[in-house]
């Protein structure tokens, strides 16, 4: 590791991570889903950080009675956080209000794994994935349940909504199948077999609507375009195990970045014939969280069942230009 770099560290004592989330509103305001016994059992608790000058701060900690797997920010409230949990459930949160979750939604019959608010503008959307094999789109104001999509034939790892395309976002799940959603129809417009094992994660490119990448147990990340989907643009190799989480770079087209359960978190350039750009060897357990911080440019942080949140800049990530938006 690049004995230049810095890193700031948060120490969360039996509490895993298994997802953080930068605010958009607040460059310093960071999210992190927990859960005890690494998930397995035992509560959950959503950590709400500040980055300061030289190290991390807490401002608040949720707890709830089930492991908490994953969080999103509300994309029209800077207060309003949304978790969702082992039990089913999903939370949503104020940062403003300590005592607990301002509502409850429960419909999911198996954990939720996956929650994220919508960023299409003129859209307030939330989409939950679950290991009960279906996706639900629900209405965070009037909070209700919209709708429940059925296809996949294994539980549902990840739901990422397109930042372009209103009401379509996408799926992956255990039953090696990336799927493309249209809400307003209800439908499944695209079911991708992308890998041969389960798929863990999945997320869109920032600058071309039809780029996604996929993250999967079997070792490899797939980038893909959706005009062409009989092989993937891109294969990623490098990481050793499963890997947990995959995210685009908010601020270069062909970069991205994803978290694994080897102990690192590794940087791609899918343009590049040596698409590995840094790997970095900072956890001493599963990466399950990792995000970009879309307000400073190669800032990334990220989350491990080491029992610590970590923010840093690779330094090979930093000599990379910007894309023009």
């Amino acid at each position: 590791m690049n004995k230049t770099l810095s890193m700031k560290t948060f120490r969360c004592p039996g509490r895993h991570g298994y997802a953080v989330e930068v605010s958009p509103f607040q460059p310093s305001r960071i999210a992190c889903a927990t859960s005890q016994y690494y998930g397995i059992a035992g509560c959950g608790t959503l950590l709400v950080l500040e980055q300061r000058e030289s190290d991390i701060g807490l401002v608040r900690s949720f707890d709830w009675n089930d492991g908490l797997f994953d969080v999103t920010w509300s994309e029209n409230n800077e207060h309003v956080l949304v978790t969702g949990a082992g039990d089913g459930s999903l939370q949503l949160w104020d940062t403003e209000n300590p005592q607990g979750p301002l509502q409850v939604l429960k419909e999911h019959t198996k954990e939720v794994y996956s929650v994220d608010w919508s960023q299409t503008r003129g859209e307030t959307l939330l989409v939950s994935g679950s290991w009960d094999q279906t996706a639900k789109v629900w209405d965070p104001e009037r909070l209700q349940c919209l709708c429940t999509l059925r296809g996949h034939e294994g539980v549902i790892y990840s739901t990422i909504w397109s930042p372009h395309i209103p009401g379509c976002f996408a799926s992956a799940s255990g039953d090696g199948t990336l799927r493309v959603w249209d809400t307003k129809a209800a439908a499944c417009r695209l079911a991708i077999p992308a890998h041969k094992g389960e798929i863990l994660s999945c997320d869109w490119c920032k600058y071309d609507q039809n780029v996604l990448v996929t993250g999967s147990v079997d070792c490899s990340l797939c980038v893909w375009d959706l005009r062409n989907v009989r092989q993937p643009v891109s294969k990623l190799l490098g990481h050793s195990y499963a890997i947990r989480r995959v995210k685009f770079s908010p601020f270069h087209h062909t970069i991205l970045a994803s978290c694994s359960y080897d102990f690192t978190v590794r940087f791609w350039d899918f343009s590049k014939s040596e698409p590995l750009l840094e790997t970095m060897e900072h956890h001493s357990e599963f990466v399950c969280g990792l995000d970009f911080n879309f307000h400073i440019p190669n800032q990334v942080v990220d989350c491990s069942w080491d029992e610590t949140v970590k923010i840093y800049s690779p330094p090979r990530m930093a000599a990379a230009q910007p894309s023009e938006s």
